[in-house]
């Protein structure tokens, strides 16, 4: 599938494309909200500031994807593959990620208020300059993530604080 036959499908109304393959689409500015993406291919997709309120992403492909300053409010992210993708800016407030890995993604400035990264693998990310009011960061996976000071506070209020400690030291 292809991005026009994308967009005209969902200006149809249409919002379950579950399982479609949209490497390398790009997909830049789109309004999508709602839309049903669980289980598609979204290896190195642009989608620089789409619009992905409330969208279904459960276990989506989504790695080296170009997410920067697109909004995922209330998306549901859980379980799917962001290595390496870039989601600076994007707004996350509210978002499942539960059990998503984001090995190597960079976050820096990004609105996680309220967001679920339980059970997250963090490993390598950057999470600069982010935004984290009301995270859940219970059990995820913080090696070598660069961390700012509201993400150690964050952390140090949790059952993790001893693996907080721990990545201040090196």
């Amino acid at each position: 599938m292809d991005t026009s036959e994308l967009l005209e499908r969902y200006a149809r109304g249409e919002r379950d494309f579950s399982g479609v393959d949209l490497c390398q689409v790009n997909l830049a500015n789109a309004t999508l909200w709602r839309a049903n993406f669980a289980d598609a291919n979204l290896v190195r997709t642009n989608l620089r500031r789409a619009i992905l309120i409330r969208a279904n992403l459960r276990k989506v492909d989504l790695r080296g994807a170009f997410l920067a300053k697109a909004d995922l409010r209330l998306a549901e992210l859980s379980l799917a593959d962001l290595r390496g993708a870039d989601l600076s800016g994007t707004d996350l407030r509210y978002t499942n990620l539960q059990g998503a890995d984001l090995t190597g993604a960079f976050l820096h400035r990004a609105d996680l208020t309220g967001a679920n990264l339980s059970d997250t693998n963090l490993t390598d990310a950057v999470l600069t300059e982010v935004i984290l009011s009301q995270v859940d960061l219970s059990k995820a996976i913080l090696g070598g993530t660069r961390l700012n000071r509201e993400l150690e506070a964050a952390l140090s209020k949790t059952a993790d604080y001893e693996l907080v400690n721990s990545l201040k030291k090196h």
